[in-house]
C-alpha cells in the first residue's frame, strides 16, 4: 500500500521531509497498519521530487508510477492500493492504471474538470470527501466518480458531514473508513458498510455519513 500526501498546484522545490501534508498522512498509515496486521502488508509512501503538480509535468504522477515500478523490481507483481490526499489523490487516480494497482482511495482529491478516468476501468475506487471542504470541491469528486463508473470502474463515494479538507474534524471516521477500504481491497476484511452497494444498485454509489 502506498500513501501519497497533498501538495501545491505549482512548486519545483524539493519537499522537506516533515512537511505538514506528509505528517497529515501518518495517522492513516497507523490505522491501515492496524487494520491489515498479520496480512503481510507493507505500508509505504511516495516521495515527491517537487512540491507541486506543475501543469503538464504532472510530477507527482511520475513519482507514483516510479514508486510502483520499484515495487515490481523489489517484490514482483504484488497487489497494491494507492491512498492519496488532495493533490496526492489526483496523482493516485492518474496512476491507478498501473498493472499493480487493485484499487485507489482518494481523500478529498483534487479533481479538475475533464480529468481522465479511462485508466481506472476494472479498478475499485473509493472517494472520501468532506462536505465543508473549501480547498477541493466535493461536487467535482462526485462528477469524477460518475464518469469513472461509466468508464468501467467500481466506484463508491462517501460524503463526510461537518468536516473539511484537513480531515481533522471526525478524524477517527476518516482513518477508520480509509483503513477499512484498504483492508477490503487487499482481501483481508469486509468493506465498511457505508461503501457497500445496495442489492440491484446500478451506477455510482454515493452516500453520506
Amino acid at each position: 500500500m502506498l500513501l501519497l500526501h497533498g501538495g501545491r498546484e505549482y512548486g519545483t522545490a524539493v519537499p522537506p521531509p516533515w512537511n505538514l501534508p506528509s505528517l497529515r498522512m501518518r495517522p492513516f498509515a497507523s490505522a491501515i497498519g492496524r487494520a491489515t496486521w498479520g496480512g503481510d502488508v507493507a505500508v509505504g509512501r511516495v516521495r515527491y521530487r517537487c512540491r507541486g503538480w506543475n501543469g503538464v509535468c504532472e510530477d507527482p504522477v511520475r513519482d507514483a508510477r516510479q514508486a510502483l515500478d520499484t515495487l515490481v523490481q523489489r517484490f514482483g507483481d504484488v497487489p497494491t492500493v494507492l491512498v492519496g490526499h488532495s493533490m496526492g489523490g489526483r496523482a493516485a487516480l492518474r496512476a491507478g492504471g498501473h498493472r499493480l494497482v487493485r484499487g485507489v482511495v482518494g481523500l478529498a482529491p483534487w479533481c479538475p474538470p475533464d480529468e481522465p478516468v479511462e485508466q481506472l476501468a476494472g479498478r475499485r475506487v473509493v472517494l472520501l470527501h468532506g462536505d465543508r471542504d473549501c480547498m477541493t470541491d466535493p461536487d467535482a469528486s462526485a462528477e469524477l466518480a460518475v464518469r469513472a463508473d461509466t468508464a468501467g470502474a467500481d466506484v463508491s463515494m462517501v460524503l463526510l458531514r461537518g468536516t473539511g479538507h484537513a480531515m481533522l474534524r471526525r478524524a477517527t471516521m476518516w482513518h477508520e473508513l480509509t483503513a477499512g477500504a484498504v483492508s477490503a481491497l487487499l482481501g483481508l476484511g469486509p468493506e465498511p458498510a457505508v461503501m457497500v452497494r445496495a442489492d440491484g444498485f446500478d451506477g455510482c454509489h454515493v452516500r453520506e455519513c
